[in-house]
């Protein structure tokens, strides 16, 4: 019969094998889940600004980063819109109001559009997407939504293309040059408007949520965009 001692170290050596076996597993988990959350991200900024991969040949993790790469600058604006030396990846938008992150798409050296995270709450849930400028910096290029809990064929119709895609060409300032954001009609948008889309039926809560979030989050980047806007007139 061994001894309690005996029992008492191997027990311990047990845990210590297992605690360390653990934890290694743990780290090549987060890793593997961050490089994932990153690829995800940087997919739905090149979607949102136009970049669409083929249905039938998804891009794969190298082919986004090479794409991201060539067209896509990144930098941090001041609550006045004046460029800052941050990088985006040392400040997070959802708890850091002063400092925003910006996404440039450039193509030979001219700006493309820019791309802007968004968030908000909806009926259930906080959303998280990216919204995409066209050059005038007055005029939607593309929306999307990576992230959320709302019902699925109702607010959770947000991720859908049908959906997206009555963004494009919508205008978020008045012909004053004022922002007034994108209404989200409910029922059908008039389809003369240049600053209305039509709402998900069913989802009236979110479709008002997403209307309220994206006009708060392109206030926050109003100084650069009006600044950019008054440069060109």
């Amino acid at each position: 019969m061994h001894s309690n001692k005996y029992t008492i170290c191997f027990t311990a050596i047990l845990t210590i094998i297992l605690a360390s076996l653990l934890s290694f597993a743990a780290a090549s988990l987060d890793e593997k889940y961050k490089l994932n959350v990153e690829l995800d991200s940087k997919k739905n900024i090149l979607s949102s600004l136009g970049y669409k991969e083929d249905a039938d040949n998804k891009w794969t993790p190298e082919e986004i980063l090479d794409i991201f790469n060539k067209n896509i600058q990144s930098y941090v604006l001041n609550k006045n819109g004046e460029r800052t030396d941050l990088n985006v990846n040392s400040i997070d938008p959802e708890t850091d109001y002063s400092n925003m992150p910006i996404y440039v798409n450039k193509v030979n050296n001219v700006i493309q559009g820019y791309a802007i995270p968004i968030s908000g709450k909806g009926l259930w849930s906080t959303l998280y997407g990216y919204f995409a400028i066209e050059p005038d910096c007055e005029t939607a290029k593309g929306i999307t939504f990576y992230a959320h809990k709302e019902t699925p064929g109702l607010g959770g119709e947000v991720d859908k293309a049908w959906f997206q895609n009555n963004f494009i060409g919508k205008k978020f300032v008045d012909e004053n040059g004022v922002l007034i954001g994108i209404k989200v009609i409910k029922g059908k948008a008039n389809p003369n408007s240049s600053h209305a889309v039509d709402g998900i039926s069913g989802a009236t809560v979110t479709s008002k949520g997403l209307e309220v979030f994206l006009l708060d989050d392109l206030k926050k980047y109003e100084p650069f965009f009006k600044k950019l806007r008054n440069n060109q007139t």
